[in-house]
């Protein structure tokens, strides 16, 4: 067996075999695979797609390259979630707790932001000393006794997507659905779980664009699941618009605990309460999803799963008490408000206010930069809400003196209209218990 025979096979499109599939991913781990070699199956695959079988052969020789969590110890249903990344989407810190309150473990394996799209673990890290670096035995107890756990991706958790994604953004081939698809799902089933929501974002603030795209990657990754024997359900929903008022990391967390004391904007909580229901559904809680979704707003209203919210970053080492004193903790030297320059109906740019924020200092365009976890946006008014002349309709914090710069960047964020923007925040559910 030889690189050439398989690159050959891949661009007359011969479905390869599980061994081709496996030389392949050891031999690149192994540098025996040169990236000039792998770039050439990258764009195979870009442009011939991936069959069932060699869907199944790579995303299992992705999570065989590392290290799998069995969770050894731990009973009763666990669950995981993903979301495709979107500008202020802090729904996991929302969804977490409202599951487990219900008796349901999350063990969940999350990344950093990159560019425009804010990660998990950096909205946890603005709560002092909170660790994503814990141990096995750590995660199994943290899952175990305290029902909420998420673990960073380390250097032995699939290892072979961090060097494949790497060669993936330099080579073109970022948005290949297969690629996408066994990317996200090696991690996943890394996680022994019974039940994994994925929330896939589409619009001008998400890596999808279109509905048809992302119907494809939904698919792609139920299908991946199916042949786990893993129950899988999607949602798709709108990132036309940003999710919630807070873009930024402190901002976002703040947000998460407000909406779990029941004081969230419809949005965020809509979406939040449907990833819930789903799961409370896929795990055999409810068999009802209008009855789930009632039940977990009872449980918003009596303010439990803040409280394990709380519990679970104090018990990851975090300062949750900097987020309860916000005001006091985050401040920033600069204050921007941006007011309306006429009366009618506000639309926002998921993209362009994604950007500023990132410009704000509250995202990384590199690995290596710094996140200020105090800058971001706050939105005063919300997408489609009416607004008028000279009202202030969201605030800049930063602690960057671009202050006009920011300011001229803000007019690209927004357009203010004679008539509501009427769009669905959620396009459609896909699951074996619930369909929209």
């Amino acid at each position: 067996m030889n690189f050439n025979s398989i690159i050959e096979k891949k661009k007359k499109n011969i479905e390869l075999n599980e061994s081709e599939i496996n030389f392949l991913i050891e031999g690149f781990l192994n540098n025996k695979i040169k990236d000039y070699q792998m770039s050439a199956f990258l764009m195979a695959v870009y442009f011939n797609n991936m069959t069932k079988n060699e869907l199944y052969f790579l995303t299992n020789a992705m999570i065989r390259s590392g290290k799998k969590y069995d969770l050894e110890g731990v009973e009763g249903p666990i669950a995981d979630k993903h979301s495709t990344g979107g500008v202020g989407d802090k729904t996991s810190l929302i969804y977490a707790p409202l599951v487990a309150s219900f008796g349901i473990k999350v063990a969940k394996i999350s990344g950093r932001g990159l560019g425009k799209t804010g990660g998990t673990i950096d909205k946890l890290e603005s709560c002092t000393g909170w660790t994503s670096l814990i141990s096995e035995e750590e995660f199994n107890s943290n899952v175990k006794n305290k029902y909420i756990s998420i673990i960073g991706q380390s250097e032995n958790i699939v290892p072979a997507d961090k060097v494949l994604y790497a060669l993936r953004d330099v080579t073109g081939t970022v948005d290949s659905i297969p690629l996408i698809a066994s990317s996200i799902m090696s991690k996943k089933l890394a996680v022994r779980n019974t039940s994994i929501i994925l929330d896939v974002k589409v619009g001008s603030g998400a890596f999808m664009q279109n509905i048809d795209d992302a119907l494809l990657l939904a698919n792609t990754m139920i299908e991946i699941g199916n042949l786990y024997n893993r129950n899988v359900s999607v949602i798709l929903t709108n990132m036309n618009f940003p999710l919630g008022r807070s873009i930024g990391n402190a901002l976002e967390v703040k947000e998460a605990w407000e909406t779990l004391n029941g004081n969230g904007c419809t949005s965020l909580e809509e979406i939040s309460t449907t990833a819930a229901a789903i799961t409370l559904l896929d795990n055999g809680i409810f068999n009802d999803y209008k009855i789930a979704c009632e039940e977990i707003n009872k449980v918003i209203k009596s303010k439990k799963a803040a409280n394990l919210l709380k519990e679970f970053v104090i018990n990851q080492n975090g300062d949750f008490d900097k987020i309860i004193n916000y005001d006091d903790n985050f401040k920033t030297k600069n204050v921007i408000e941006i007011r309306s320059e006429k009366k009618g109906y506000l639309n926002y740019d998921s993209n362009s206010i994604g950007n500023l924020s990132l410009n704000l200092g509250a995202g990384r365009e590199t690995k290596e930069d710094k996140i200020d976890f105090a800058s971001g946006i706050y939105l005063n008014k919300l997408p489609n809400e009416f607004v008028n002349e000279n009202e202030i309709i969201f605030t800049l914090y930063t602690n960057k003196d671009s202050v006009e710069i920011f300011k001229n960047m803000s007019h690209e964020c927004y357009k203010i209209t004679d008539n509501k923007n009427e769009s669905d925040l959620i396009l459609k559910i896909i699951s074996k218990n619930y369909n929209l």
